[in-house]
This record gives structure tokens, sequence and C-alpha cells, in this order.
């Protein structure tokens, strides 16, 4: 199971126009093959940053998924709204 997380920070006055692109997005991004969960995280302090956390079968599933039309819509829409740079892990659950 691969864990990833994208924490990106919008301008302050386009965060709705985010939130929109990620109500129509989210049930296709889950539905997409290798796709096992997806949910929208806030930042507590800083309430214009936001990271999404997803959960894929493997790391061939989520670079499928990057590689799509899909992802190349709502990447292009989304990134228009950044205001820095976003940052991106990939995880592996560790079992100890």
């Amino acid at each position: 199971m691969l864990i990833r997380i994208v924490r990106m920070t919008f301008q302050v006055d386009r965060t709705e126009e985010f939130l929109e692109i990620f109500r129509s997005s989210k049930d296709k991004i889950c539905g997409f093959d290798g796709c096992n969960h997806v949910e929208l995280l806030q930042d507590l302090n800083h309430p214009n940053v936001y990271s999404t956390y997803s959960l894929w079968d493997s790391e061939e599933h989520l670079n499928n998924y990057r590689d799509s039309e899909l992802f190349g819509q709502v990447w292009k829409a989304t990134k228009a709204l950044f205001a820095d740079k976003p940052q991106a892990w990939s995880n592996i659950s560790v079992n100890i």
C-alpha cells in the first residue's frame, strides 16, 4: 500500500475554486484503478493550505493515474491557484 500526501498552498482568494475542483474530482480519482481512498485535509493554522491524502495499491497505480487525462485536467486547474510550490511525499506503512 502506497500512501501519497500532497501539500498545497493556495492563493487566499482562490481556495473556494480549489474546493470545487476537489469536490468534482474526488469520486473520479477514487474510482481510478488502484486507488483505495482519497481525502482532503486542511492545515489547522493556515486555512489556505490543504493536503490530499490518498492510498494506492502500488507506485505503478499512482503513476498510471499521474499519466492519465484525468490527472492532467485536475492538476492543470489546481496548480493555477497555487501561492507556493506544492510538496509531495510517497510513503509505505512499516509494520514493526
